[in-house]
């Protein structure tokens, strides 16, 4: 589960928020995390109570959205591309994440416009619905990433 997940994002530990693809669709993906009660960000966030950082959970959300594009967007051409956050917008937090909880990670691509992937994403526990979000992600030349100033403007 993780090995396919680390074929196919470039993110590693620490900063893998994303554990399994539990479905690959033809408009999105639902991957899965836990978090572990021995995460790095748990010893000073909110240290006598811990609790995940809602920034964190929409970097799941966006690391999702990352394996859909390279699992079901990405052709011969763009091979080796990297998925890039370009846009967040309504972000809305809805509940609590905390150590030993497991999270189901929704996304679902809206619209594609010049290069630019405009998604929805949503993080559940237990069925119950925790952040909701949109956003945008662009798919850039490996050489290029570093150097890239874009807009998704729509």
């Amino acid at each position: 589960m993780i090995q396919e997940i680390l074929e196919t994002i470039p993110h590693r530990p620490p900063f893998l928020f994303v554990d399994d693809i539990v479905a690959l669709r033809d408009d999105g993906a639902t991957c899965a995390r836990t978090f572990r009660d021995d995460e790095f960000f748990y010893a000073g966030h909110y240290p006598a109570n811990p609790l995940t950082p809602g920034v964190l959970l929409c970097e799941a959300v966006f690391q999702a959205g990352a394996v859909f594009l390279v699992r079901k967007i990405v052709t011969d051409a763009t091979a080796g591309d990297v998925p890039v956050l370009c846009r967040i917008e309504e972000a809305k937090f809805k509940g609590m994440v905390f150590p030993g909880d497991t999270v189901m990670i929704d996304v679902t691509l809206r619209e594609k416009m010049q290069g630019f992937f405009f998604m929805s994403g949503k993080v559940s526990r237990a069925g119950r619905t925790m952040l909701t979000l949109r956003f945008a992600l662009a798919l850039v030349a490996r050489e290029k990433a570093a150097t890239s100033n874009f807009s998704a403007s729509r």
